[in-house]
């Protein structure tokens, strides 16, 4: 991969979600996968090879993949269900919502593609809808990992956890972002910078850009934590209110609509319980145009600049301490 502009390496998660799926399986013969003629993009091929019998390719056709894959999940296997995320959420979505999380069946939905990933195919490929529609639904856990060892770690715990989850994967590259010895859990955020003056939180492609903007910011003075929400639900509440009580002011980054995502889920918390000036980042209500992922980002103020300016906009209506 080339490298990214602050001279990182770039990787696809896709690649450390598969490697995952496939060390699971040696030692899981319940693991399935069940994809909509998406071997190829859920980078499923080699688990084809090695076990041509568990992978179930169903075709174009969402609704019958998740109703299968809750029947099997029924049925004592874990199915693991790989589709560009577009579909698979505004497709499938009453499945989802009925045989999957209403019934609360053990079946694991992997949005691969998602966000703007497919930038160069316009506004039908594009997945920034999807955290508004999926976590409003109950039982159904919300995860965004934002780099390769996040997501194998995500992908495992998905595994582990007895019911439904979403996993959002993105087939942008990305750095590396978390530490050595990180332990994800679904539910706790990851606060990779401290700082005082504010917030920066984002989850997914989002989270490399926004310890840029940290960098840039740092520039001028300006100490900006950030926060790695991977879990879109459930929030770590905890975190986000030590936001609010610390730094006074928080933006949100995210590859999405600005309405019902990372974003308004954080604002929830923050309206109810301590509320400050808050920024949310993302699509602004408007079906996102054909480009490359990054350039839509930078067009929707996401670059590392353009987090920075938002940020330095945001300290501008942040009220002092003393007042909170």
């Amino acid at each position: 991969m080339s490298p990214a502009p602050t001279g990182r390496a770039l990787h696809d998660c896709r690649d450390a979600f598969a490697e995952t799926l496939m060390e699971l399986a040696e030692t899981n013969p319940a693991l399935i996968a069940v994809c909509n003629d998406s071997v190829g993009s859920s980078k499923l091929g080699a688990f084809q090879q090695r076990w041509p019998e568990r992978l179930v390719n169903v075709g174009i056709a969402e609704q019958n993949l998740v109703g299968m894959a809750a029947g099997l999940a029924n049925g004592g296997m874990l199915p693991f269900v790989c589709a560009a995320a577009s579909f698979l959420t505004a497709r499938a979505l009453e499945q989802i919502k009925t045989d999957v999380a209403y019934a609360n069946t053990n079946v694991k939905l992997c949005g691969i593609s998602s966000g703007m990933a497919y930038g160069e195919l316009g506004p039908t490929h594009h997945s920034v809808e999807d955290f508004a529609w999926t976590r409003v639904i109950a039982n159904l856990r919300v995860v965004a990992p934002a780099d390769p060892e996040e997501t194998r770690q995500a992908v495992r715990a998905a595994a582990e956890h007895p019911g439904p989850v979403f996993l959002r994967l993105s087939r942008m590259g990305v750095p590396d972002v978390v530490p050595a010895g990180y332990a994800f859990a679904i539910g706790r955020a990851l606060r990779l910078r401290d700082g005082h003056d504010l917030t920066l939180i984002a989850n997914g492609t989002l989270v490399h850009r926004a310890l840029d903007a940290a960098e840039l910011l740092a520039r001028d003075g300006i100490e900006a934590r950030v926060v790695n929400m991977a879990t879109v639900r459930p929030l770590d509440e905890a975190e986000i209110l030590a936001a609010t009580r610390e730094t006074g002011a928080i933006v949100t980054a995210e590859e999405h609509q600005v309405h019902g995502g990372l974003g308004s889920a954080i604002a929830e918390v923050v309206v109810g319980h301590d509320p400050v000036p808050m920024k949310l980042l993302g699509v602004p209500g408007i079906f996102a145009p054909t480009g490359s992922a990054s350039w839509l980002l930078d067009r929707f103020g996401m670059s590392a600049e353009g987090i920075a300016a938002s940020a330095r906009e945001l300290l501008a209506r942040k009220r002092p301490a003393a007042t909170r």
